[in-house]
Protein backbone atom coordinates (compact mmCIF):
# COMPACT_ATOMS: atom_id res chain seq x y z
CA UNK A 1 0.00 0.00 0.00
CA UNK A 2 0.85 3.67 -0.79
CA UNK A 3 0.75 6.42 1.79
CA UNK A 4 -1.90 7.80 -0.16
CA UNK A 5 -4.24 4.86 0.47
CA UNK A 6 -3.05 4.55 4.39
CA UNK A 7 -4.46 8.27 4.55
CA UNK A 8 -7.49 7.38 2.50
CA UNK A 9 -8.47 4.21 4.71
CA UNK A 10 -7.45 6.27 8.23
CA UNK A 11 -9.91 9.15 6.94
CA UNK A 12 -12.32 6.15 6.58
CA UNK A 13 -11.92 4.87 9.97
CA UNK A 14 -11.42 8.40 11.89
CA UNK A 15 -15.14 10.13 11.32
CA UNK A 16 -14.18 12.69 12.06
CA UNK A 17 -12.61 12.39 15.36
CA UNK A 18 -9.59 13.57 14.87
CA UNK A 19 -8.48 16.94 11.98
CA UNK A 20 -6.77 15.89 9.03
CA UNK A 21 -3.16 17.37 10.06
CA UNK A 22 -3.43 15.00 12.97
CA UNK A 23 -4.32 12.08 11.27
CA UNK A 24 -1.27 12.63 8.47
CA UNK A 25 0.82 13.29 11.87
CA UNK A 26 -0.27 9.24 12.71
CA UNK A 27 1.27 8.38 9.63
CA UNK A 28 4.59 10.24 10.35
CA UNK A 29 3.74 13.06 7.70
CA UNK A 30 4.25 16.60 8.09
CA UNK A 31 1.67 19.23 7.52
CA UNK A 32 2.97 19.85 3.61
CA UNK A 33 3.12 16.06 2.76
CA UNK A 34 -0.65 15.89 4.11
CA UNK A 35 -1.82 18.63 2.60
CA UNK A 36 -0.46 17.20 -0.91
CA UNK A 37 -2.32 13.72 -0.09
CA UNK A 38 -5.33 15.65 0.70
CA UNK A 39 -5.54 17.50 -2.70
CA UNK A 40 -5.09 14.08 -4.89
CA UNK A 41 -7.55 12.77 -2.75
CA UNK A 42 -9.38 15.91 -3.98
CA UNK A 43 -9.09 15.69 -7.09
CA UNK A 44 -9.80 11.88 -7.66
CA UNK A 45 -13.05 12.73 -6.06
CA UNK A 46 -12.35 10.39 -2.78
CA UNK A 47 -13.20 13.08 -0.52
CA UNK A 48 -14.65 16.59 -0.33
CA UNK A 49 -14.24 19.75 1.62
CA UNK A 50 -17.19 19.61 4.11
CA UNK A 51 -16.71 19.34 7.98
CA UNK A 52 -17.21 16.33 9.22
CA UNK A 53 -16.46 16.93 13.39
CA UNK A 54 -13.10 17.51 13.85
CA UNK A 55 -11.94 17.00 10.33
CA UNK A 56 -12.34 19.80 7.73
CA UNK A 57 -12.81 16.74 4.74
CA UNK A 58 -15.01 13.88 4.57
CA UNK A 59 -15.74 11.10 2.20
CA UNK A 60 -17.19 12.05 -1.59
CA UNK A 61 -20.41 11.25 -1.72
CA UNK A 62 -21.86 11.48 -5.39
CA UNK A 63 -25.21 13.30 -5.95
CA UNK A 64 -28.42 10.72 -6.11
CA UNK A 65 -30.03 11.07 -9.54
CA UNK A 66 -33.99 10.48 -9.60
Amino acid sequence: MNIKEDYYNLLIANNGCLSEIELGEKLGLNENETQRIISQLLSEYKIEHKTNKACDYSLFKPPKTK
